[in-house]
């Protein structure tokens, strides 16, 4: 044997959730009239936006790029990219109908990914890549051909750190590392730049809505964001900083920062902003969406969801639920459980997207 017993261990996990019950959601969502909600929303958005970076990120031209067409079974799919900051670069697919009519207008649904399916292409149903294929099966993550097909303009980007935007350490073509992020590379550099990947995701998002609001055939008031995992976490981020996104779903991706992320704390490293347990939870970036239609759905058998399941669940959705009935908005949030774990499930969202957009 050549290490020794350990007996005891003498970790920090206590004492940091001690903290948290402390100093946790300093800017929680409380407010008891519209004008209070609307000077709340407005402070909440200023600090989410400096934490997170957002403040700090350099606009420049698009300079939008066609870089390949290909014709799938009732859409063809565009693969292109955009300059979201001086020098970086995002590709996405770019989903389109066939039945869109020259000078017709449609609304557009932007598909954003999470781990483990090889960033857009898992969500645009590249399942002409045997590895891809196999993850759209265990997640069910290839929602962007079913919103294409519904008449949807689609969006598929690649996020930071993914697809094609892997950092240095990822850059094979193995399938370990089509399949994996660099999420956590991206954020250590991120982080000591007083910056976050959750700031660079949804800028590049951001920069998508810029890009759409240039195009002819989209209808930039009706927008939707859609995603499963890190995908939802993009969309919660997204929705609740700009409202140009008219109506959201999140799947797999809500639930409390303190059984699922403190306690959990070997989840990816894209889900870690620089103080913002102190100021936050789920619940309230749900209810900074508010009153825009939202759907949350959740796997009963999520195992993100934390040790305490559906309660650590339900309990963020009573904060937004708060927002949404103080509002007047309550027919427009639905939270959707479904039995199963984590993946994207979809039996009311494509509904419910059509309900608010069409």
């Amino acid at each position: 044997m050549r290490t020794i017993p350990t007996n005891r261990y003498y970790p920090s996990m206590g004492h940091l959730l001690d903290v948290y019950d402390r100093g946790g959601r300093r800017l929680g969502f409380d407010a008891e009239d519209l004008s209070e909600y609307e000077d709340w929303k407005k402070t909440a958005r200023s600090k989410l936006t400096e934490i997170t970076g957002i403040d700090q990120m350099e606009t420049c031209d698009l300079q939008p790029a066609l870089l390949e067409s290909v014709q799938q079974n009732g859409f063809q799919r565009d693969k292109m990219a955009i300059q979201t900051e001086p020098d970086v670069w995002m590709p996405f697919y770019l989903l389109v109908p066939d039945d869109l009519k020259a000078g017709e207008r449609r609304p557009c649904v932007i598909a954003p990914h999470g781990h483990g399916i090889a960033g857009k292409y898992g969500v645009a149903g590249r399942t002409d890549i045997p590895a891809v294929k196999d993850a759209i099966e265990k997640y069910n993550s290839d929602y962007g051909v079913q919103f294409v097909k519904r008449g949807y303009l689609v969006f598929c980007p690649d996020a930071r750190g993914v697809g094609e935007r892997r950092e240095w350490t990822g850059q094979s073509d193995q399938e370990s590392d089509l399949l994996k992020s660099t999420c956590a590379q991206l954020n250590h550099m991120a982080i000591s730049m007083g910056q976050s990947v959750t700031g660079m995701w949804v800028w590049d998002l951001m920069r998508l809505l810029d890009y759409i609001a240039t195009r002819e055939d989209c209808r930039a008031d009706r927008i939707a964001c859609c995603g499963l995992s890190g995908g939802g976490l993009q969309t919660l981020w997204l929705a609740a900083l700009d409202d140009r996104v008219r109506c959201a779903v999140i799947s797999g991706y809500f639930y409390g920062y303190r059984d699922s992320l403190l306690k959990l704390s070997n989840n990816c490293s894209c889900n870690y902003v620089p103080h913002v347990w102190q100021h936050v939870d789920m619940g309230d970036l749900g209810a900074l969406i508010a009153p825009r239609p939202l759907l949350i759905e959740t796997g009963d058998q999520d195992p993100l969801n934390g040790e305490r399941g559906l309660a650590n669940v339900t309990e963020q959705f009573e904060i937004t639920n708060k927002a949404y009935s103080l509002l007047g908005a309550a027919d427009k949030l639905n939270h959707y459980i479904f039995e199963g774990g984590h993946q994207w499930q979809g039996a009311q969202s494509y509904e419910f997207v059509d309900k608010w957009l069409q």
